[in-house]
């Protein structure tokens, strides 16, 4: 693997546990600028960039639940696989769920099916972790997919979600931030600068998904209650700054929401 000076291929363990009933201590300020070194490296070496992303999700899933040895992940639009790999590499039972064959690469996780995330084929109840990482921006119906999380996960099971609200900075993905002048002007001058036409495009495969009605229906809901609702990235204030309405939509960057199964 590939790893840029700056910073590191073992990324710093972003978490602590807390004993039950407390929340986990909010990570260091060396974590955010590891990862944010490491994302603006993504399009020239996505390995290292994507293998450190998935050590810190699987760490941020174990402070909210616990080692993941012996438990069943689903990983529910994990591409090629990193999130599900680095499960497997902690004791994990992971399966991975990717709607877009394309996205699977050349080597994906043994056992990857090829489903929808709006259908998936499991049962009820099934896993102890349903896993999302940055899926919800790019589905057309969020409320249907989350639910579909809530279904295959047991009670008392955890979800975790996160996503690139719009108006994040990086709302736009690869023409952001100039989405906020437009979308088809943000596509076009992508493509004027670099030559090729953007992978992303508003209303086909990325969604304008804002914070503010996310929340509101995850919290309507009687099936799950919301352990934290935070910036995924941020090193301080990570849940104040998604309580404060307006700011919140363009300072959160990226919202991870760490849900539990309700009892039926």
């Amino acid at each position: 693997m590939r790893v840029r000076r700056g910073w590191s291929r073992s990324s710093p363990r972003p978490y602590r546990g807390a004993p039950q009933g407390q929340r986990p201590k909010d990570p260091s300020l060396r974590r955010s600028l590891t990862l944010f070194r490491a994302f603006l490296h993504e399009q020239d070496d996505p390995d290292a960039c994507y293998s450190l992303l998935a050590r810190d999700a699987v760490d941020q899933v174990e402070a909210y639940g616990g080692p993941v040895v012996g438990r069943t992940v689903v990983d529910v639009g994990g591409g090629s696989g990193y999130f599900t790999e680095e499960f497997r590499r902690r004791g994990a039972r992971a399966h991975l769920f990717e709607p877009d064959v394309r996205e699977l690469g050349e080597k994906p996780p043994d056992g990857a099916v090829v489903a929808d995330g709006y259908l998936l084929p499991l049962y009820d109840g099934v896993a102890d972790v349903a896993f999302s990482s940055n899926v919800l921006e790019h589905v057309a119906d969020p409320q249907t997919f989350l639910s579909e999380l809530v279904r295959v996960t047991r009670p008392g099971g955890l979800i975790y979600v996160s996503f690139t609200n719009w108006l994040s900075p990086w709302g736009g993905h690869e023409w952001a931030p100039w989405h906020y002048f437009g979308a088809e002007w943000a596509r076009a001058r992508y493509r004027r600068r670099t030559g090729k036409p953007a992978k992303h495009t508003l209303g086909e495969n990325l969604f304008a998904v804002h914070i503010g009605p996310t929340l509101r229906q995850v919290r309507a809901r009687d099936d799950v209650m919301v352990v934290s609702a935070r910036s995924r990235y941020w090193p301080f204030l990570a849940e104040t700054v998604v309580k404060a309405p307006g700011i919140r939509e363009v300072a959160t960057w990226n919202l991870l929401l760490v849900l539990r199964r309700c009892p039926p």
